[in-house]
């Protein structure tokens, strides 16, 4: 009897001890995946704010193609003409697919900002690349994706900017629908619309990005580029971009 009675108290202790430990471990590297992005992050926003990629005007708002008024303008193609950043950038995309995304079979470039990026990042790894059009080619095939994929392969999507993520998605539905199997996608910026979060969310895609709007402001205030009375402007315009400044 106390041996029967020794089993039913000692057992649920090793499995809880067992699940303690497991939990630990899950923690750990939950604590090291956010340490990592967090860092990459802060190294690759000061290099975008070094080369003027980013422009940050509260009080003199861009014009964004979808009409909407904003204080920031992001151009992720100038990184193209610095070799160094490029390589940097290229890099960084390298290390967070090969920690999220170790099984990916293919590499996927989102028309037109992110194919450069798509392709240095596919040959540093040694994968296939593809591209995905906005729209059909109104001639000869009419493809919607450029290069060959197979049917049941891991993509990875590389994604130069991020705002509602409508158009990003967009491109990854026309993989699943060509039957690829989207693992994720991995962009340079984003400016953290709640807009985009909900889309994404909706979508069941995660999104990792190299920078993002909160480190690029936390950043822009120690270099003086931003002021802190223009914060609250801008986090005005983050939270509801499409009616800010009208």
């Amino acid at each position: 009897m106390l041996l029967f009675n020794d089993f039913f108290i000692s057992e649920p202790i090793r499995i809880v001890e067992s699940l303690k430990k497991t939990l630990y471990i899950c923690q750990r590297y939950l604590e090291k995946e956010i340490t990592m992005i967090e860092q990459i992050q802060l190294e690759v926003t000061k290099r975008l704010l070094h080369i003027n990629t980013i422009k940050v005007q509260p009080n003199n708002p861009f014009t964004w193609a979808s009409g909407w008024k904003a204080p920031i303008y992001c151009d992720n193609r100038k990184i193209l003409s610095y070799p160094e950043e490029r390589t940097f950038i290229c890099q960084k995309f390298c290390e967070i697919i090969r920690e999220k995304y170790p099984q990916v079979e293919v590499i996927a470039g989102v028309a037109t900002g992110a194919i450069a990026h798509g392709m240095l990042v596919a040959q540093e790894l040694g994968l296939p690349f593809i591209y995905v059009r906005s729209t059909p080619k109104d001639h000869g095939l009419e493809n919607l994706i450029e290069g060959d994929m197979k049917a049941g392969q891991k993509v990875v999507i590389i994604e130069d900017l991020v705002s509602t993520g409508l158009s990003s998605l967009k491109a990854a539905n026309a993989i699943i629908n060509f039957g690829g199997n989207v693992l994720g996608m991995v962009a340079i910026f984003t400016y953290n619309f709640p807009q985009a979060r909900k889309n994404f969310e909706d979508a069941g895609l995660e999104l990792t990005t190299l920078s993002r709007y909160q480190v690029l402001i936390d950043l822009a205030l120690q270099t003086g580029d931003v002021k802190p009375e223009e914060l609250e402007k801008l986090n005005k315009w983050r939270e509801q971009p499409e009616s800010w400044g009208k």
